[in-house]
């Protein structure tokens, strides 16, 4: 696991963010954070700016205002002389490499196996040796039940098979965080137990600091420390599970979950 400059910060803080899209305000004086270990769960209609926050943590999309913080260390601004100034890229890339992101659509690279598309990433990014690199795509191989496609390419692979490689080649990073956005939505009904049940083992099994964007609630449930619901770009209720879907306090989380719920 890579070391911390402060441990005791939170893994991710979000202070005062903001962000716009042209002319449309996404994300608006949002300030939240997630502990070590915690896995956090955000629900809210669409278009209420889940998925921006992941992408923000892994700075696929531009920060309008504000700052986010890994460990305590800002991401992409920072405050120095009373101004607000972009970090360095060193330190960017420094901090992004301790966060894995498994995306919508899995993100393969169509022109590689299975184990090269596992391996890419650490043998080049963080240096590890080509032999260590293939050892352990093996054996991540075997935790999301797919010791026997390392030489397929993901074109040869169903969807289902194709995310839970999308899991092995996060994990292989070894990071702190893993941000999940919406792993699930892509798939055939009868593929998403497996694939839910490859990150309940990795929830169970590892201190991995999880921040996911789901709608299946049961998973949600099982799975998080926490639940954060999202509207307009803002918290309105933060809870822990059992109270967010048996007692919620505010009477729009009520309306979102009897309506996802009803559907389910």
């Amino acid at each position: 696991m890579h070391t911390d400059a402060q441990p005791t910060a939170p893994v991710i803080e979000f202070r005062d963010v903001e962000k716009q899209f042209d002319d449309k305000t996404v994300l608006k004086d949002l300030s939240f954070t997630v502990e070590r270990g915690e896995r956090v769960t955000l629900i809210g209609p669409s278009g209420s700016g889940k998925t921006t926050i992941l992408r923000l943590v892994m700075t696929l999309a531009e920060l309008t205002g504000g700052y986010i913080f890994i460990g305590g260390e800002p991401l992409v601004y920072e405050q120095r002389n009373g101004k607000r100034v972009p970090v360095s890229k060193r330190q960017q890339k420094q901090l992004t490499t301790r966060i894995g992101m498994v995306f919508q659509q899995f993100n393969l690279f169509p022109n590689m196996t299975v184990l090269e598309n596992i391996i890419e990433a650490p043998i080049h990014v963080l240096g590890i040796a080509k032999r260590d690199a293939i050892e352990r795509a093996h054996q991540l191989l075997e935790q999301v039940g797919l010791p026997d496609k390392a030489d397929s390419h993901p074109t040869a692979l169903s969807g289902g098979q194709q995310q839970r490689v999308a899991i092995a080649r996060a994990l292989a990073m070894d990071p702190e965080i893993l941000l999940l956005d919406e792993v699930t939505s892509a798939l055939d009904p009868e593929v998403v137990v497996d694939v839910l049940q490859v990150l309940r083992d990795v929830a169970a099994t590892t201190d991995v600091t999880m921040l996911i964007v789901t709608h299946e609630m049961s998973f949600a449930r099982d799975v998080s420390h926490r639940v954060m619901m999202l509207d307009g770009g803002k918290i309105i209720e933060s809870a822990d599970p059992e109270t967010i879907f048996t007692n919620p306090s505010h009477e729009r989380t009520q309306q979102f979950l009897s309506a996802v719920l009803r559907d389910a």
